[in-house]
């Protein structure tokens, strides 16, 4: 009995600490933390993925988007998904449009396919009501499990591939060739030598965990760039551009052709495994995760996220989804949805630095690009390698999507593959029902379009 005393007394200290509105909402005392805390992780989560700011409007820009618009609807997008969830799923995860996606959006979609960017966001808005109805429902766990756990890490490092590829190719680190399709550019010019050497200011100040090593980088670059008289100060504050060319400029209508079923499959599938990865990981980091393994509030977390997406649609944006860059804001104690509120604030802020944004120049972001391009190759490793039948369609994935310059492609060839090395060796009970519908998709696909 005497040995319980101490825990008593300290059990009994705790509530008139953390009293008030802000624990009944978010339950700190219960997550076994405190406002200070939560405020200090949500700085840190908002700072490592505050890059998104000024990579993605000018990513968006490149499909005709007008940059002050879409500097704002990227802050909006942001700032609604972390509201959402972190009022709604109490999770200290932040979200904004996804890396990766935007690149699709511009380069493929758009540049590639043809389409004009407001029937891309319909794409985006479709794929996120389908994300939102598969999260409802039972589908979603179906889905998730039929698709072969090889092709879900080819995915993500496939889009790796295409990223790194574009950040290539926009600052100038490789260009075109008659001869060879593409060769290594000039490393005298100021461009690419600034893009890597953002990338390798990245790189390494990463690896020694330096606090906001991304957004560090391309400010040190731009600074550079101003210095050399290739960047124009334009200010820093000022009252946020009007976000009337994107606001529900989305063309729903124009998603209903048949050639658009594999982009919508895209931004579905990269979507939804790429934030299941990213919410199970931040799961276990934050102390989510139960005795008996089920993780606290989950299919919440999931509804914010596919909602986020639909909304990010309405305001001018690719999918939103979750960031991997919340682990930074775990690790600096945060742990519950209040995180993700000061994160979303900061994104509201954030709308009042355009001139700020639009001084950074096209190769500081490149540079971003190129580096995270790196981290989302990572999932490659989990592949089997041994295996033939997984191996071949996951490097097929991966390999096609940079070089068809397509993410809808390259998963398209690679479902294809799978299916048929599992089928000519022998194994069709690895082939799912839901792979054997994709694959005459696909194949319906390439034939008629």
């Amino acid at each position: 009995m005497e040995s319980r005393k101490p825990e008593a007394q300290t059990l009994d200290l705790s509530p008139p600490l953390r009293s008030g509105w802000l624990e009944r909402l978010f339950k700190l005392s219960l997550h076994g933390t405190t406002v200070k805390t939560e405020l200090i992780a949500g700085l840190t989560t908002f700072i490592t993925m505050a890059y998104i700011i000024f990579v993605n409007p000018n990513i968006m820009a490149d499909a005709g988007i007008d940059h002050g618009a879409a500097f704002v609807a990227t802050c909006i997008a942001a700032a609604l998904g972390c509201l959402l969830m972190g009022l709604y799923a109490n999770w200290p995860v932040g979200l904004a449009p996804g890396m990766g996606l935007n690149a699709f959006f511009t380069y493929t979609v758009v540049g590639t396919m043809g389409y004009n960017w407001e029937t891309a966001l319909g794409a985006v808005f479709i794929s996120g009501v389908l994300f939102m109805i598969l999260t409802l429902s039972r589908v979603r766990e179906w889905l998730l499990n039929s698709i072969p756990v090889s092709l879900r890490f080819a995915m993500g490092a496939g889009v790796g591939l295409f990223l790194g590829l574009i950040g290539l190719k926009t600052a100038g680190i490789i260009v075109d060739s008659p001869a060879t399709l593409i060769k290594l550019g000039s490393l005298r010019e100021p461009g690419p030598l600034l893009a890597a050497v953002c990338f390798l200011m990245i790189a390494v100040l990463s690896y020694h965990r330096v606090f906001g090593a991304i957004l560090i980088s391309i400010i040190a670059v731009t600074l550079a760039g101003w210095g050399l008289g290739l960047v124009q100060y334009n200010g820093i504050m000022s009252t946020p551009p009007s976000l009337a060319p994107t606001w529900m400029a989305m063309d729903v209508v124009g998603v209903f052709n048949v050639s658009m079923i594999s982009v919508v499959l895209a931004f579905l599938f990269v979507h939804m495994f790429d934030t299941a990865g990213t919410l199970m990981g931040v799961a276990q980091r934050a102390g989510l995760v139960k005795a008996d393994g089920r993780i606290e509030n989950l299919s919440r977390a999931l509804k914010a996220d596919s909602a986020s997406s639909v909304f990010g649609a309405m305001v001018g944006v690719p999918p939103v989804t979750s960031y991997v860059e919340s682990a930074a804001g775990v690790a600096a104690g945060g742990r519950t949805g209040l995180t993700a509120v000061t994160v979303g604030v900061l994104f509201i802020a954030a709308m009042f630095f355009a001139p700020l944004a639009g001084m950074i120049p096209a190769y500081a972001t490149a540079g971003a690009l190129i580096y995270v391009a790196m981290l989302m190759m990572g999932g490659m490793a989990h592949i089997e390698w041994d295996e033939a039948t997984d191996s071949i369609p996951a490097i097929v994935t991966a390999i096609m999507m940079p070089l068809t310059f397509s993410v809808a492609d390259g998963i398209a060839l690679g479902f294809i593959t799978y299916v048929v090395l599992k089928a000519g060796t022998g194994k069709r009970k690895e082939i799912s029902v839901s792979l054997w519908v994709l694959c005459a998709i696909f194949i319906a696909k390439f034939i008629f379009l």
